[in-house]
């Protein structure tokens, strides 16, 4: 158990900051009015958002409240079962704060509360055209990145095994 100690304190408080951050954009910003800190790249722009990750929209409310419980009990599972590799308990654990901070958002509100608002670079592949980036929040943020981190541990650490295949005890 002593393994858990450090997933379990990243999940808690990555979760309490996310809440916090998202208490304080609801009581200090105004909906849908941008407050410019860096120019236009850095904003603080109330929303709030039904759908799922950049901006997808597949289904309803409930069927993102649905997937998100299921995805999160299959990333805890992973997470325990897999409590002995290093590369993975970290970015699991930030996945799993941010995907129970988003998670508090759902079963409160039925959406999610996003503030950060960066213009980055636009994209435009095959007809799709987006001029400014999508607005998140805290948990979005530590999702994507563990994410990214993970992909970039799987593709170039190919000499080293990342998923570690042993049974749970």
């Amino acid at each position: 158990m002593k393994k858990l100690i450090l997933p379990s304190i990243i999940i808690v408080s990555l979760a309490v900051l996310d809440q916090i951050t998202k208490i304080w954009a609801v009581n200090y910003l105004e909906y849908g009015y941008p407050v410019k800190i860096i120019g236009s790249f850095f904003m603080l722009t109330l929303v709030y958002n039904e759908g799922g990750a950049m901006g997808t929209n597949i289904g309803s409310s409930n069927y993102y409240l649905v997937a998100s419980i299921i995805i999160l009990a299959v990333i805890l599972y992973y997470l325990y079962s897999q409590r002995e590799n290093k590369n993975l308990i970290v970015p699991l654990s930030f996945i799993s704060g941010g995907a129970i901070g988003n998670l508090i958002d759902r079963i409160a509100y039925g959406k999610v509360i996003d503030f950060l608002d960066f213009d980055f670079f636009d994209i435009n592949i095959l007809g799709y055209k987006l001029d400014r980036w999508w607005t998140f929040n805290i948990a979005d943020m530590a999702i994507s990145l563990s994410i990214l981190y993970l992909f970039i541990i799987i593709l170039f650490n190919k000499q080293e095994k990342i998923i570690e295949e042993k049974p749970i005890e």
